[in-house]
This record gives structure tokens, sequence and C-alpha cells, in this order.
């Protein structure tokens, strides 16, 4: 199970990288720094929230408080404009952080104790934590990016293709694997 664990959730965490990848991709550098008023997030903030997160959460993980004294999480949700550049790099090294640390891991590490803000997790509590977190995060950058994009391409079943879809699933022997397999080998663009 505790392999599993771990192999799933890296699957878990690059599925919804992708998601807002490809959501990212359909709107223009304008439209990931616009808010639709003073209280609402835009794609970029959400951008820098979680990535900021990521490299709080998983630098050191197993050794220091998930809650970095050198992260400024307020400065995450400041208005203004970053470029696309800018945001993908800070994006691509916070994946590189989480992924790094989570694919280090081994089966006994899962119960070891880690903290975030003094509260302690296991490993395994603290991973799960952040797949509720991320998916969460990226929710928010699919919605505000369908609303933006000029011609949107579904990241999902299609409207009117649910029963296709269900046909040529059925019409297959049962198998094993994880739902994030076939997704991700699809997208030509895909590099995890």
């Amino acid at each position: 199970m505790s392999s599993n664990f771990i192999d799933s959730s890296i699957k878990q965490f690059k599925y919804y990288k992708w998601l807002a990848e490809r959501a990212i991709e359909q709107v223009s550098d304008e439209q990931l720094n616009q808010q639709y008023n003073s209280q609402s997030n835009s794609i970029a903030m959400i951008m820098r929230h979680m990535s900021g997160n990521m490299l709080s959460r998983f630098t050191n993980f197993l050794t220091e408080d998930g809650e970095k004294p050198w992260r400024n999480r307020d400065a995450e949700f400041e208005t203004g404009s970053s470029s696309r550049s800018d945001l993908i790099e800070e994006w691509e090294r916070a994946w590189q952080c989480l992924f790094t640390s989570i694919e280090n891991l081994q089966n006994n590490d899962l119960e070891k104790l880690v903290y975030i803000r003094n509260q302690g997790h296991t490993v395994m509590e603290a991973i799960q934590r952040q797949l509720a977190h991320y998916p969460y995060h990226v929710g928010q950058i699919v919605f505000l990016a369908k609303m933006q994009a000029q011609h949107w391409k579904s990241l999902s079943i299609a409207r009117g293709q649910s029963n296709d879809y269900n046909s040529e699933k059925f019409a297959r022997e049962k198998m094993r694997g994880h739902f994030t397999d076939e997704i991700l080998k699809k997208d030509p663009e895909n590099d995890l």
C-alpha cells in the first residue's frame, strides 16, 4: 500500500499540474493578471500562492516546518502585473521541489512526523493535505481561464460527449490502472 500511495500521489500531483497548465495556456498574458473585483484573485495570484506554498511545504520536507520563515504569503496575493515567463519559472521551480521531495520518499518515511505551523502530521497526512489544497486552487484557475478564454478547449469530457466516452471505455476489458495514466499519455505536450 505504501509505495502505491507515493506513486499515486505523484500521478495525482502531475495531473493537477497538467490541468492548470492546459488552462493557463488558453488565456492571454493580460488575462493572467485580471481580477473581477478587489476581493477576487487573478490566475497569477493563485499561481504565486501555489508556488509559494509548494516551496515552503516541500523544501527540506522531512526536517523543517512546512511554513518557512522566508515565505511571504501575503505578497502572493498582492495586485499588480506578473509576466507569464516569471510566473512559469517560479511555478516550475515549485513543482520540481514538490516532485523531488516526494520521489525521494521511502515507504518507511510515510509515518514520520512533519510539522506545518507547529502542527504535527504524518508524511502521508501532509501529502494528503496538499492533495486537497492544490486541486482546490487548480479548480479556481480552470474556472477563471474558462470564463476568459476566447475559444475554450475542454480539459475533460466535452459537453455532449459523455455517451461516446463511456461507450469507448466500456468496450474495453476491465483493467487495473491509475485514472491519470491515459489522460497524461494522450497529451503530446505533456512532459511529465
